[in-house]
């Protein structure tokens, strides 16, 4: 990816985010970041040489993090905590979307209602680009821990925490919002589930776990904390990007 202008002062990006972006036209553009996390795309959207990036998150920690990380280009960065689907922007505001690791954490309820709002404010032929994790094989290991975290969140939350969608599916989502399919890249194949991102999912499950009586919460701690042990780390699926154009006219396909 080329660097833009201002590439020098900003935070390292991670490959993924390089190859999800590499094709896109960034520079002097000004874009969102749906669903900042920790800044991955934000940070590489600003080395890209965005003319402005819209951090949008509703977890305090995570703007904080992005603050602290992209500092160095504060003057075309605006952190902004909020739902996605009350993204406080103007219609026709962004001319690129990123959604980098985001629908796998979006239960489907939720899906529709952000296409529409990351539609709203972008203006006519923006692009879009999503970036996510296939459904994983039936025989990988780190099912059956993603399995007892959603289960957690289920009794807690009253949702999923996790909800692996086929780069198809994405598609036809927002092609019905008016976005023409562009191309479809390969990110990771396999994924590395390290010791970490276990680590993190158990600690999950514990979150969760912490909200329901000791009778529901107990078992879904101790089968976590065993399959983390007995996993480790593992490399499976696959990690996908999809670019699309919006078209303005929704397609029912």
């Amino acid at each position: 990816m080329a660097s833009g202008n201002g590439g020098a002062e900003t935070a390292s990006v991670p490959q993924t985010v390089e190859a999800a972006l590499a094709d896109r036209p960034i520079e002097g553009r000004v874009c969102l970041e749906a669903g900042a996390g920790v800044g991955n795309t934000t940070a590489g959207l600003l080395a890209a040489g965005a003319e402005r990036v819209y951090a949008v998150t509703d977890d305090a920690d995570h703007a904080r993090t992005v603050r602290e990380r992209c500092g160095a280009a504060a003057d075309r960065l605006v952190v902004v905590k909020a739902d996605l689907r009350e993204t406080p922007l103007r219609s026709d505001a962004v001319d690129l979307v990123t959604a980098h690791g985001l629908c796998n954490v979006l239960a489907p309820a939720a899906l529709d209602s952000i296409a529409a709002a990351l539609t709203r404010v972008a203006s006519p032929g923006a692009q879009l680009v999503v970036d996510d994790y296939a459904p994983l094989p039936d025989d990988a290991a780190v099912r059956a821990l993603f399995a007892v975290e959603n289960a957690a969140t289920e009794l807690a939350d009253g949702r999923p925490a996790l909800s692996f969608y086929p780069a198809r599916f994405l598609r036809r989502l927002f092609a019905g919002h008016g976005w023409s399919f562009d191309r479809q890249k390969t990110l990771l194949d396999p994924v590395p589930w390290t010791a970490s991102h276990l680590s993190a999912h158990a600690a999950a499950v514990r979150d969760a776990a912490a909200r329901l009586p000791p009778e529901l919460g107990d078992p879904l701690v101790e089968r976590a904390d065993e399959l983390e042990a007995t996993i480790g780390s593992e490399s499976v699926g696959r990690m996908y990007s999809v670019a699309m154009t919006l078209s303005g006219d929704p397609d029912p396909a």
